[in-house]
C-alpha cells in the first residue's frame, strides 16, 4: 500500500498511525508542504493523510501551496482513493469539496468528549462517547455528501465521511505522549483562558490508557478507511 503523507509544519506528525502504517508494510512518501516538496500524481498512491497544523485554510494568499493541496485532496477523492484528514487535514478535506471553513466559536484545546452521531449505513461507527485530544480554533460545515460521525460540546462536527473511503477527524486521536509534548512547546501561545482549553498540566496528567483507547479508535477509523 503507497501511502502520501501530508504534512504542513515540522511539529505535527504521524503519531499512533505511523505504527499501523508499519504493520501494513505500507510505503510512506512524504509531502512537506512547508518546504515546497511536490505533489505527486494521485493515480498513482492509494492513500492520502493529511495531517494538522495552526494555518487556516483560507490563507491562501500567504500559503500558495493550498491552493495546490486542495486539488490534490478533491482529485484523490473524485477517483476513490483512500484519504484520512486530520484536524487541519479534515477542514482541507471540506473546502476542497466545496464547504465552508471558519472560526469556531471557541477554541478547543484539550481532552474532551465526543459524542457519536447517529449512525448512517455504511459509515465508521464511533463508540457512544469518547474522551479524545483536540487542538483547533477552526471549524467546517459538512462538505456535500458528507454525514456527520461525531460532535462535542464546543465543536458540533468532529467527524464526517464521504462515500466509503473519505474521513475526516477534527480531534487528534492519533496523540501520543511525545506528540503531545512537541505541540504543547511549539503552540504554548494558544493555551489562553477559555472554556475548552485545558491547563498544560490537565492535559499532561491523563492515565497511559486514555492514549491506549485513542489509538485504537485511531487504527479503526483507518481500517475502515482501507476496507
Amino acid at each position: 500500500m503507497k501511502v502520501q503523507v501530508l504534512q504542513h509544519v515540522p511539529f505535527e506528525g504521524l503519531g499512533s498511525i505511523a505504527g499501523w502504517l508499519e504493520r501494513r508494510g505500507a510505503t510512506v512518501d512524504w509531502t512537506r508542504l512547508f518546504v515546497g516538496d511536490p505533489l505527486p500524481d494521485p493515480a498513482a498512491i492509494e492513500m492520502v493523510v493529511a495531517l494538522g497544523g495552526p494555518m487556516s485554510v483560507n490563507d491562501e494568499a500567504l500559503l500558495s501551496w493550498l491552493v495546490g493541496e486542495k486539488r490534490f485532496i478533491a482529485e484523490a477523492v473524485r477517483i476513490g482513493k483512500a484519504v484520512l484528514g486530520i484536524c487541519l487535514g479534515a477542514q482541507l478535506i471540506a473546502s476542497a469539496l466545496g464547504a465552508r471553513v471558519y472560526p469556531g466559536a471557541h477554541r478547543e484545546i484539550g481532552w474532551f468528549e465526543i459524542a457519536a452521531a447517529p449512525p448512517e449505513p455504511g459509515t465508521f461507527r464511533f463508540p457512544g462517547q469518547e474522551m479524545v485530544f483536540h487542538w483547533h480554533g477552526e471549524t467546517f460545515d459538512l462538505p456535500p455528501g458528507g454525514l456527520r460521525l461525531a460532535g462535542s460540546a464546543a465543536c458540533r462536527n468532529q467527524a464526517f465521511q464521504v462515500g466509503a473511503r473519505v474521513v475526516g477527524l477534527q480531534c487528534h486521536l492519533e496523540t501520543t505522549p511525545a506528540s503531545l509534548d512537541t505541540l504543547i512547546t511549539n503552540a504554548r501561545d494558544d493555551l489562553e483562558v477559555g472554556p475548552f482549553i485545558q491547563s498544560e498540566a490537565a492535559m499532561r496528567a491523563v492515565p497511559q490508557e486514555r492514549y491506549t483507547a485513542n489509538h485504537s479508535l485511531m487504527a479503526a477509523v483507518l481500517d475502515h478507511v482501507i476496507a
